[in-house]
């Protein structure tokens, strides 16, 4: 009996030592599962440590190996380019739906000197692969170099060496890149959807940093634009944009004259685009150019753009066009154009004109074009470089036969010819706005209420005659209390950042106007206290 007991135990003992065993290969087993589980990513690198590794020499040959590679493959994603290396190419770059493309800061896509690809335009150095439709596609993090110096045989905005170029595309994103030195677009789309270009860095391209054509649901934040040729962030017959957070200019170049912004219309509807909070500075064309043309067209084809709480300076300096500015418009109707900042613009502040000379014949073929103006800081505008008799106003209507405007409560100050041409305004302030710094940049406006300065709210001893001096019926819900109840003129009215409402307390008012009106008065003032409290 004790003996068959035993034998029982044992063949327990047995049986559990089976099932830990069995437990332990699953165990190990499935950890092996999940150790072998492929990262989604596929590298590419110089120095043998990736994937598929390249040599500086036709090093497309190798990215697209790994590019077919993740298209052939779901489970994979992503081609990774690592650095520091350049990858020198000869030929394009063939990127397909559902992939992204990224890589280190110092991982640099350059194109070979004298490349040649003279057959025919718009062969990029980034594009898609086949014919059809291409979707979901991301290029983020690296560099591209156009190599401009080394390809002269080409003139810059014909088409040639496109960084990125895709035809009917929907879900690109195009961010955190560094793309410089090209003869043609940073990021050019036709017939797309949904797309998506922030965080980039372009410096001097051969035509546009973005250029959209018949697209939709475009959107554009937080780029650093140096133009050499055309225009920072461009759309043709496209709707629903967004171009905001940017801050564009330009640098000199023979072939320069492109505006920071261009919104162009021949043929689509486009009545929701909206320009806002961008810097736009020292353009060599106008700040944002706003044109319609070719055919006749309804009012609901081309109408209510919103361009709001912009800064332009110094824009429109080219000395060889004349149809420069802050902002030119013609063939859009109600348009409005609120709560930005005009300084030294050259020209006027907003202009309705069209180029002569061009082409294309770009003039509206419609009438009742009308421009709204409001809430906005006009100042210390300039003659413009050619042609400069009867420049420097603040507004200026050229198109008085079809075009006109409604202007309402702005600050006008300083313009070297003057305020107005071909139009009138009401509820205007004609008085110094006082900036907190104008050689900084800094268009906040003084008060003795608070004015934010980037860090805290401090307090002016003047106050700006531009607080609570804007259009009674617009917003001013987001300016802090203590508000007026009124929005701000200029380019913080209505946002977290509006100066506050204020009184200067009775003596430092009047101790204020002594010293501004007499210097000498306020020194024997100031002695005489002293001794007659013999201090």
């Amino acid at each position: 009996m004790k003996k068959r007991n035993w034998i029982c135990k044992w063949k327990n003992r047995k049986n559990v030592g089976i099932y830990i065993v069995i437990l332990f290969f699953l165990i190990l087993t499935g950890t092996a599962s999940i150790s072998l589980t492929p990262d989604m990513t596929v590298y590419v690198a110089g120095d043998s440590s990736g994937d598929f590794n390249c040599d500086g020499e036709a090093d497309q040959v190798e990215i697209n190996q790994a590019l077919k590679f993740v298209a052939e493959n779901p489970d994979y994603t992503t081609v990774y380019l690592k650095g520091p290396f350049t990858y020198t190419i000869d030929e394009t770059i063939y990127i397909h739906s559902n992939t992204t493309l990224k890589g280190d800061s110092d991982a640099v896509v350059k194109l070979i000197d004298r490349a040649g690809w003279t057959n025919k335009p718009m062969i990029p150095l980034i594009g898609k692969y086949g014919d059809s439709k291409i979707t979901n596609v991301t290029i983020s993090g690296f560099e591209i170099d156009g190599n401009h110096d080394g390809n002269t045989g080409h003139s810059k905005g014909q088409g040639y060496y496109n960084m990125i170029y895709f035809n009917n595309a929907t879900n690109i994103t195009v961010c955190n890149m560094y793309m410089h030195d090209g003869h043609g677009d940073g990021l050019r789309i036709n017939y797309g959807e949904n797309i998506q270009f922030y965080n980039n860095n372009i410096y001097q391209l051969g035509h546009d940093g973005l250029y959209a054509i018949e697209s939709y649901n475009v959107k554009a934040w937080n780029n650093t634009i140096t133009c050499r040729t055309n225009s920072g962030l461009r759309v043709w017959n496209s709707n629903h944009v967004k171009f905001y957070d940017n801050v564009i200019d330009s640098t000199y170049d023979r072939s320069a004259g492109g505006p920071g912004i261009q919104i162009q219309k021949s043929s689509a509807v486009m009545d929701d685009i909206e320009v806002y909070n961008n810097v736009i500075h020292n353009t060599f064309g106008p700040g944002l150019w706003l044109i319609g043309y070719d055919s006749s067209y309804s009012k609901e084809e081309a109408r209510n753009v919103h361009i709001h709480h912009n800064i332009f300076y110094s824009t429109g300096t080219n000395p060889s066009i004349d149809w420069v500015g802050g902002i030119v418009i013609s063939g859009f109707y109600d348009t409005l154009i609120e709560n930005n900042v005009f300084d030294g613009v050259y020209h006027a502040a907003v202009v309705h004109m069209y180029p002569d000379g061009k082409s294309a014949d770009l003039s509206p073929k419609g009438k009742g074009y009308t421009t709204i103006v409001r809430n906005n800081i006009i100042a210390n505008t300039l003659e413009r470089k050619k042609s400069s008799l009867g420049t420097g106003y603040g507004v200026i209507n050229y198109l008085p036969e079809s075009h006109s405007f409604v202007i309402q409560n702005n600050c006008l100050y300083n313009n070297k010819g003057g305020d107005f041409i071909n139009a009138t305004s009401t509820g205007s302030v004609y008085e110094n706005p006082l900036f907190a710094s104008r050689r900084n940049h800094d268009y906040h406006l003084k008060s003795t209420g608070g004015r934010w300065n980037g860090k805290t709210w401090v307090k002016d001893r003047v106050i700006s005659p531009c607080i609570d001096a804007g259009y009674s019926s617009s917003d001013y819900s987001q300016e802090p209390e203590d508000n007026g109840d009124r929005i701000n003129i200029g380019r913080y009215g209505n946002t977290e950042e509006a100066s506050k409402s204020g009184i200067m307390p009775g003596y430092q008012a009047w101790w204020y106007k002594v010293s501004q009106v007499s210097p000498l008065g306020l020194k024997i003032l100031r002695t005489l206290i002293r001794i007659f409290f013999f201090i």
